[in-house]
């Protein structure tokens, strides 16, 4: 594992790498509000041992990367894909298979449109479609309790590292499905891991501030990549219908359903998420 430091177009990208850069390349992109850390290492460690180069990054606004100040929005999910591009560009990689979760696998869609010559293959998993047009699909929204729970961050004291983490924890409590156990201690490390290594810890509430994009909408049927969507039956962030939205206006998409799993990539399922991605990018 090898840290690396980019510059592009006035921010900084931090990112990590695992493998032999002479395999295949496989870029992970992390969801909204998270850094690198949530693609655990073990789970990237043991990608790069089936054969490929595996690259995981901070995000703007988390992490080591650049951070704007909390409530300012000064970029959208297509700068966001050109990050990614960027990343590429630094470990000099013509093409690579792109692994999104959430907002990251709308980030993956993006860079498809934008750099469709970057993108071998896509795996999205427990994300949606991108574009403007969300309440047209008529597609179930977060459960409440998953927003309501974060409205009460404003009474969190964030200058207290170990109450941040507390409560960041909790809130992983809620993604997690009904068929698979929260590891608190793993997650409490992971979070604490994420609390020490951020700019501005606040500053991933920028990413609440995305907005979909007109010039994206209706735009699924020109990704001609193969695609494969891994989803919770169980994610109460992004339900999934979703999933079945994305498979059906993808033209080469496939579909792979964690029965009992949430809006997570637990590790009661790396196994099948590792296996599938391996097989998926296999001779593409």
């Amino acid at each position: 594992m090898t840290e690396k430091m980019i510059a592009h177009s006035g921010v900084e990208i931090c990112t990590e790498s695992f493998g032999d850069p002479e395999h295949p390349a496989v870029l992970l992109i992390m969801g909204a509000m998270c850094s690198m850390v949530y693609w655990d290492e073990e789970f990237c460690r043991r990608l790069a041992d089936t054969g490929r180069f595996v690259i995981r990054y901070d995000n703007r606004d988390t992490g080591r990367s650049t951070v704007y100040e909390p409530g300012q929005s000064r970029y959208g999910v297509p700068d966001l894909a050109d990050d990614a591009a960027a990343v590429l560009d630094a470990y000099e990689i013509g093409q690579a298979h792109i692994v999104g979760l959430s907002l990251g696998g709308m980030i993956a869609q993006v860079l498809a449109l934008r750099h469709p010559g970057r993108v071998r293959s896509l795996t999205l998993i427990g994300s949606s479609i991108f574009g403007s047009d969300e309440p047209a699909r008529d597609l179930p929204p977060m459960d409440p309790k998953i927003l309501d729970y974060h409205a009460g961050g404003s009474a969190v004291d964030w200058s207290d590292p170990e109450a941040a983490a507390q409560y960041l924890t909790e809130g992983s409590r809620l993604l997690c499905g009904p068929k698979r156990t929260f590891d608190e201690q793993r997650v409490g490390r992971q979070v604490r891991q994420e609390v020490s290594r951020a700019r501005n810890l606040l500053s991933m509430y920028n990413h609440a501030l995305l907005r979909g994009d007109d010039a994206y909408e209706g735009r699924l049927g020109e990704i001609r990549v193969p695609a494969l969507i891994i989803h919770g039956t169980d994610d109460t962030a992004l339900p999934y219908p979703h999933a079945e939205a994305l498979a059906g206006g993808l033209p080469n998409a496939s579909l792979l359903p964690l029965e009992g799993a949430g809006h997570e990539v637990h590790p009661d399922d790396w196994e099948t998420i590792i296996r599938a991605i391996e097989d998926h990018t296999a001779g593409v």
